[in-house]
């Protein structure tokens, strides 16, 4: 049947993050530092409005675009946290996951032989979501001496002529990098000057530790310009209610909705109730969990760092992008050997963009006493390692 099969399908490649969820699924007594999902329980106060819907009949379809009380309410939470002015009528849509809005945002702007700008290490799906797109991805490799952060002669030097748009991630997934608006405004003049729309992935700005966070579209001259990008699966701990939003200019949301018409019809009815509950009355939850996983990270880092893994301090998401390049293996022979000896699955950091080579991917979205114990194996292994990297890199040479 392979001879069926779109191209554009048949040259994806299967994503790297689930090869290691499936080999941990078949084993005992794993330890996932691989999930990028919370590992909190949805409040009660979110399932209950959901509940509550039902028992009063809401099983039907709502307005394409999202429930027209869930969309004034997302306005005015973007309005009282970030300072940005989004009208709910025509300038915000309701998606199935914030996957969902990124999806919509690339087949909305994108034209065959577009390209679009993508910043690695990268969220996995974001090159295929731009061939699937019909675009052609360009990636930027950030470096790890600049902490991974994007510098605005690199978005020069990817700019061509058939340039459209530009992805960024803020805190980013897989490094947790975090960018200022200080270090945002000279990326904005480059975006301004070449006249690239943005779609900008927001859906960690909640999970930010040491510094306030800025919304892209908020820096001065980029909302006209940008596709905001978020969702309720990780502040608010709603991964499985599949419930994303996007806004950004009104011609843009408007494009949006029509395929969303025709592909999806409207966000699930169940999980909009329970997200109008989480923008009402879920603050405290949120900054109960963004608490727990300051304390989190702050031992996964330290914890990294003593083992003789060098791990910058990650200013966002739930993620630790430490280096493994001392114990003389791959990120993907790390991965599975971890897995295989230790029972402690990680995520290779070469899945995330070639310059994620020497690099894992480490979520402290698990319990400190789970983070403790995968620290104490991962202490063994990395121990066994580097006293036989020395001979490796004798035999290399």
């Amino acid at each position: 049947m392979n001879q069926y099969l779109s191209k554009q399908v048949a040259d994806l490649k299967p994503s790297g993050i689930r090869k290691f969820f499936d080999l941990a699924a078949q084993m005992d007594d794993v330890i996932s530092l691989g999930v990028g999902e919370p590992d909190f329980v949805t409040p009660w106060t979110f399932i209950e409005q959901s509940f509550h819907a039902l028992e009063q009949g809401y099983t039907s379809y709502t307005e394409n675009a999202g429930m027209i009380e869930l969309r004034e309410q997302i306005s005015g939470y973007l309005q009282k946290h970030y300072a940005l002015d989004y009208q709910p009528d025509d300038q915000v849509i309701v998606t199935v996951g914030a996957s969902q809005a990124i999806d919509l945002a690339l087949r909305t702007i994108v034209n065959p032989g577009d390209e679009v700008i993508v910043v690695e290490p990268s969220f996995v799906a974001y090159v295929p979501a731009i061939s699937l797109a019909g675009g052609t991805p360009v990636t930027i490799q950030t470096k790890a001496e600049d902490a991974f952060k994007l510098k605005p002669e690199q978005i020069e030097e990817a700019i061509t002529p058939n340039t459209k748009a530009i992805m960024l991630c803020n805190p980013n997934n897989p490094t947790g990098t975090f960018l200022t608006k200080d270090e945002l405004e000279p990326l904005a003049a480059v975006i301004e000057k070449h006249d690239l729309i943005v779609l900008s992935d927001e859906i960690y700005a909640e999970l930010t530790y040491d510094e306030n966070y800025t919304s892209f579209p908020s820096i001065a001259r980029m909302k006209e310009r940008t596709i905001l990008i978020s969702g309720f699966s990780k502040a608010f701990a709603m991964t499985g209610w599949r419930l994303g939003y996007a806004t950004g200019p009104a011609e843009l949301i408007s494009a949006m909705v029509k395929i969303h018409q025709y592909t999806m019809m409207c966000a699930p009815t169940m999980a909009q109730h329970a997200a109008l509950e989480a923008l009402k009355n879920g603050r405290q939850s949120l900054q109960d969990m963004v608490d727990s996983y300051k304390q989190r990270r702050n031992f996964i880092v330290s914890s990294l760092n003593e083992i003789g893994l060098d791990c910058p301090n990650p200013g966002g998401a739930f993620y630790a992008f430490p280096s493994i390049q001392a114990t003389g293996l791959t990120s993907a022979e790390f991965a599975e050997e971890l897995l295989q000896e230790e029972q402690v699955a990680v995520v290779p950091g070469d899945v995330f963009g070639a310059n994620g080579e020497g690099y894992i991917r480490c979520s402290y979205a698990t319990s400190l006493k789970q983070l403790d114990e995968a620290m104490e194996r991962m202490k063994r292994f990395v121990t066994k390692r580097l006293e036989k990297a020395p001979v490796h890199a004798e035999a290399s040479n």
